[in-house]
């Protein structure tokens, strides 16, 4: 998956060429054969929690959809969600589970599916199967045998599978990694990366009085209370933890970007802070990976005891340049090491925008002799104006429409949830663990 650099002058000629459109287009292997470029698509949206709105607010953006019903198992959620939307004009049918919706709506093309990790992989199994095309949120599954099988429904059905690493669909993530990163090679060899997303203690989720479920529909669907329900992230068995829920998205982003996926992982983590939980509040985690010039180290940490640390972000490090990005485009910045080459090409070309440097040291505030020259600036000029979601989403739609390829097909995910489920047994294990490149085949 390593590409072949171009030169600096042949990078800016080629761009320039180029225009946006293909600055930004993205590898990937999937399509669907055309269902008509500009025809309405009818889907269904599973799972009506938090994520579930989230979503919703980016298809409701989306021109040429059609949300035809919304499932969730919580009567209260349904409710919510039918009101909600018929005071926006957009009167939807609901069911409490996916086979309901599967018997009386014959005329879906997609569904959305954003239930807990645990329900992913039977929802997604069976849409694909009734002849849907699935949007699945990440992680594909609580489990890794899960996350295969989805992948081989895939296959064996023809259908499309995008799993929801967003950032895969983000037009400044795909500008960097393809124009400055692997052609440019702006930041010369990779040698590390680091990345986090750290949260403030807060307390569990609750519900309103009155909307509990009895003991016996929470067992049918798999929970033993209304507590554990609401709560799903924090029990084994459920979900992944604080690393399928947080990490999952940024160790996607080494895997993407390193081209590669890990030899081993470290990983230390516990339950420090919360009494009541089952998956760790804090982790970190150390991945090797094997780039053609050597090693390359990246840890990751997650902590929901503090927002301490400077927020969500992805930091690459070279030996020429360094790039720190988010979906937060105030996070995003390049720097440069003072021995690198001119960046005044790109500058010029508008490839790049220089930052004002910071006041140079006095003698009073120099720590050390062994400081480096101070690393000089730069700002991606990419921006968009979209809801985070919606591109990723946008592709879905236009790959079932046969207009795009999708970015983040589930056999290309795939690699990148087995070595988050490596890093949980690290965890407990409490040492090193080998990957092999067989086990990360789906």
């Amino acid at each position: 998956m390593v590409t072949q650099p171009l030169n600096r002058r042949e990078f800016i000629g080629t761009a320039a060429a180029a225009g946006a459109g293909l600055m930004l287009a993205s590898p990937a292997k999937v399509m669907a054969q055309a269902t008509g470029a500009n025809s309405r698509l009818n889907l269904a949206l599973i799972g009506f929690g938090a994520q579930g709105r989230v979503l919703l607010e980016s298809l409701l953006a989306i021109e040429g959809i059609q949300l035809t019903a919304i499932v969730d198992i919580w009567p209260y959620a349904r409710t919510y969600g039918q009101r909600y939307l018929k005071t926006l004009g957009h009167p939807v049918r609901t069911y409490e589970n996916y086979e309901e919706l599967l018997a009386n709506e014959k005329d879906l093309q997609a569904v959305i599916v954003a239930t807990p990790d645990f329900w992913h992989t039977p929802i997604t199994n069976a849409c694909l199967k009734a002849g849907l095309h699935v949007y699945c949120e990440k992680m594909m599954s609580n489990t890794i045998e899960g996350a295969r099988s989805m992948v081989q429904t895939m296959r064996e059905t023809g259908k499309l599978l995008q799993i929801g690493h967003q950032r895969r669909s983000n037009p400044r993530y795909l500008f960097a990694l393809n124009r400055l990163i692997r052609a440019a090679k702006l930041l010369g060899r990779l040698t590390a990366a680091q990345a986090q997303w750290n949260r403030a203690a807060t307390a569990d989720f609750g519900w309103p009085k009155h909307t509990d479920m009895t003991a016996e529909q929470l067992a049918k669907y798999g929970y033993t209370d209304m507590h554990q329900f609401r709560n799903w992230r924090w029990f084994k068995g459920l979900g992944g933890g604080p690393l399928s829920d947080l990490g999952a998205h940024q160790i996607d982003i080494f895997n993407w970007w390193f081209g590669v996926e890990p030899r081993a992982v470290l990983a230390s983590g516990g339950i420090d802070y919360y009494k009541n939980h089952e998956w760790y509040d804090n982790a970190m985690v150390i991945y090797e990976y094997p780039l053609p010039d050597g090693v390359a180290r990246a840890f990751y940490q997650v902590q929901t005891t503090t927002s301490a640390g400077g927020g969500y972000f992805e930091y690459f490090m070279g030996d020429e340049g360094a790039l720190k990005i988010s979906e937060n485009p105030n996070l995003t910045a390049i720097y440069k090491e003072a021995k690198s080459p001119s960046w005044d090409e790109l500058v010029a070309k508008n490839y790049l925008r220089t930052r004002a440097a910071p006041a140079a040291a006095t003698d009073a505030t120099k720590v050390d002799v062994r400081e480096t020259a101070q690393l000089a600036e730069y700002e991606i000029p990419v921006s968009f104006s979209k809801k985070i979601h919606q591109p990723h989403l946008e592709n879905f739609f236009n790959a079932i429409r046969g207009k795009a390829k999708l970015n983040c097909p589930a056999d290309e995910a795939f690699p990148s949830e087995y070595v988050i489920h490596k890093a949980n047994e690290a965890i407990a294990a409490r040492k090193t663990l080998e990957i092999t490149p067989q086990e990360t085949e789906a």
